[in-house]
């Protein structure tokens, strides 16, 4: 029996990676609601862009990936966001997010107020909160959107968040995801424990009265807690990179589209694994994922990439 689509909303940056080759459209939450809507669910961006020649390139490839536009804005007075991104020896980014650009300024619209009501999940981070138009719309939205599941996906980038963004959106959401980086520095900022990432998990969930902490690993997979107490690591896949653009996106993605559909943690995790392990195998965060290409992995003696302390 076919399931009913599940409505979800992104909420933040739309922008153009810089990359040295190339540029592609990006931001972790226009990436997310593109998984999403791949995965056959209804993926809402909310975000706004320039009213220049990037901001109509951004909104024609948009539409060309088959995402609903309904809620693209247009700014006549500041830029479409961009990221010059530069990779390590490893191929994983660095990023240089510029400033006062379009998204920092998204409006709350009476077409946004009266569609949040309705929503499965909203999925919103702070690199769009560094700006107290656009923090405080979010922050509408997420009162607006009753019982909806709400994921943080924190994404900690230079100059990008503050403490109390971060506290109040902890406040606010039931799920964190970051990544392994992330956890030592989110750890330090909130002085929980983060010398073991389930200590922090742990930790964190208690704290933040959270349903689900999700830490990805890059090629070392990913690990899942939930309030229950239920434990999952699964290992990372061995394959051929690409870029990581999009990788943790993707994986946001899969578990969040499991979970609303009742599935369980670790059913979850090991789903999101794999859709990051196939878009990391491909150039930039919006690369087309076959079915084909997901039970490639599923079905195949893939040799693993594993965090041994998570193995212990």
């Amino acid at each position: 029996m076919r399931q009913a689509k599940k409505t979800i909303l992104a909420f933040g940056e739309v922008l153009w990676d810089i990359l040295p080759a190339e540029t592609i459209l990006g931001g972790a939450p226009f990436n997310f609601a593109y998984r999403v809507n791949c995965l056959g669910d209804t993926g809402l961006m909310i975000s706004r862009l320039g009213q220049d020649e990037p901001g109509r390139k951004a909104f024609e490839q948009i539409t060309q990936l088959g995402l609903d536009t309904t809620f693209i804005q247009w700014d006549a007075q500041h830029p479409t966001g961009t990221v010059p991104i530069s990779f390590d020896e490893k191929m994983n980014p660095d990023f240089v997010i510029t400033p006062d650009v379009a998204y920092d300024y998204i409006e709350l619209t009476d077409e946004l107020i009266a569609v949040t009501p309705n929503i499965d999940s909203l999925c919103f981070g702070t690199l769009a909160q560094r700006n107290e138009i656009s923090r405080q719309t979010i922050n509408k939205i997420i009162e607006h959107s009753r019982n909806s599941l709400k994921i943080l996906d924190i994404n900690l980038r230079k100059n990008c968040y503050s403490l109390e963004t971060i506290t109040s959106s902890l406040e606010k959401a039931n799920v964190l995801k970051l990544n392994g980086d992330e956890v030592g520095q989110l750890g330090e900022m909130l002085n929980v424990s983060h010398q073991k990432i389930p200590e922090f998990c742990k930790e964190i969930i208690s704290k933040w009265s959270l349903k689900y902490c999700l830490v990805t690993l890059g090629e070392k997979g990913a690990f899942a807690m939930s309030d229950q107490d239920e434990k999952i690591y699964v290992p990372g896949y061995k394959v051929s990179l690409a870029d990581s653009l999009g990788s943790g996106d993707a994986f946001t993605a899969g578990f969040v589209h499991k979970i609303l559909r009742g599935k369980s943690i670790s059913q979850a995790v090991q789903f999101g694994n794999i859709l990051g392990a196939v878009v990391a195998t491909k150039k930039g965060a919006t690369a087309a994922v076959s079915q084909e290409e997901i039970n490639h992995l599923l079905n195949q003696d893939v040799e693993r990439n594993i965090y041994v302390d998570l193995m212990r």
